[in-house]
């Protein structure tokens, strides 16, 4: 395989040695834990220009390389992880030990396993005497596993602000499942949650012919909000909405409640946007002659990347990936939310990829040194397609 010679020791790979840096940096979010400025300044040697900026302790950064006239492609990713205590590890979480050829961690599979190959592949890029065309970009923020008000939805406004549109946008996400490169993540669902307060009339229970019962309204609300039919959906991303809570404030059993609240989250299809869902929801419950209001939050808009005829980054990650391994990935918008949403438009694609997901966020998170060379192999395809590196 053309480069083998660049993996003939993965142990001692530079990959392994930038994922295992990033992981003894305890970069819970917001904290970057000085990563950022880690990543900065490796892009910065291999000839990037740089930029980091910090927002409510978010810090972010942009990097970028002209090679010439040609498309702008973008690597995606966080530094940022959830926390880990010691309980349960075979090692620190924050030791980044590799154990029979597994590197353990928080973060090793979401997403520094994914940041240390996207670095290793540009390294070994730019590295070989060829011209490239297109511009480069790499965007990475400490703010993914929280709010995200504050990390790669600024640098998107950035890059709008200056004028920047990107081609195309490769997020290092895990996104596969039994072996690196079987599924990647052409879109995403949204996401949205809802608070509806009940109004209701208290009174005693033995008269309840005086009363309006909330919870008894509750109660209709949580069928009409389970029943409701979700008739855009397509293939391979459906709608769901769950009921998350029921709350009755001061409960004694003598007394009629007069308020009572429903919380509900809904994982909507790429076929809908936010402003579809919350009308929906809301001319449902109107239909009901129910006394309440309503309150939204953390909306994450849906995403989806089709193929297209001409210059389709789709086509190109699929071809990087049977180059690599042979066969080419099922295509998925399942899961949860991701930064890929605040890049995703009209005119820029943006795909997901990266290593395995099946210990993102549980004790014991880990990624093999194998399958991290074997990601950053499929980073390096992409990248000698998209930039014409022949």
């Amino acid at each position: 395989m053309q480069y083998a010679s660049l993996f003939d020791q993965p142990e001692n790979s530079y990959s392994v040695e930038i994922l295992r840096h990033l992981i003894q940096a305890p970069s819970v979010t917001p904290c970057d834990a000085g990563t950022i400025q880690f990543m900065s300044e490796k892009l910065g040697d291999l000839g990037f220009d740089t930029e980091v900026f910090e927002r409510h302790g978010v810090k972010n950064l942009i990097a970028s390389m002209h090679f010439g006239e040609g498309p702008i492609l973008a690597f995606s990713g966080h530094v940022d992880v959830v926390p880990a205590t010691s309980q349960g590890w075979i090692s620190d979480p924050f030791g980044a030990q590799i154990i029979d050829g597994v590197i353990y961690g928080r973060g090793a599979a979401d997403m520094k396993g994914g940041v240390a190959a996207m670095l290793s592949a540009t390294r070994v890029l730019l590295s070989q005497p060829k011209k490239l065309a297109g511009t480069f970009y790499w965007l990475l923020t400490s703010d993914e596993e929280g709010e995200a008000e504050f990390g790669s939805k600024l640098i998107a406004e950035k890059l709008a602000q200056r004028g920047v549109i990107l081609d195309a946008c490769l997020v290092g996400e895990p996104t596969s499942h039994q072996v690196v490169g079987d599924t990647v993540k052409n879109g995403r669902r949204g996401a949205i949650s809802g608070r509806i307060a009940i109004r209701g009339k208290a009174g005693h229970v033995a008269y309840p012919e005086q009363t309006i019962n909330a919870a008894h309204i509750a109660g209709n609300v949580v069928n009409e909000l389970a029943s409701l039919p979700w008739w855009k959906d397509e293939a391979g991303s459906q709608t769901t909405l769950q009921v998350t809570g029921l709350t009755v404030p001061n409960i004694v059993d003598n007394l009629v409640p007069a308020s009572c609240e429903v919380t509900f989250n809904i994982r909507y299809s790429h076929a809908y946007k936010s402003g579809e869902v919350k009308d929906y929801i809301q001319a449902a419950l109107s239909n009901l002659n129910i006394n309440f209001d309503i309150e939204w939050e953390r909306p994450c808009e849906s995403f989806y990347t089709g193929a297209k005829a001409e210059r389709c980054f789709l086509n190109l990650v699929e071809q990087a990936i049977y180059e690599q391994t042979g066969q080419y990935p099922s295509l998925s918008t399942a899961g949860g939310t991701s930064d890929g949403r605040f890049f995703a438009n009209e005119l820029t694609q943006v795909i997901e990829c990266g290593v395995k997901n099946d210990s993102i966020h549980q004790v014991n998170e880990h990624v093999s040194v194998a399958d991290l060379i074997k990601i950053e192999r499929i980073y390096l395809s992409v990248l000698k397609r998209f930039f014409n590196f022949v």
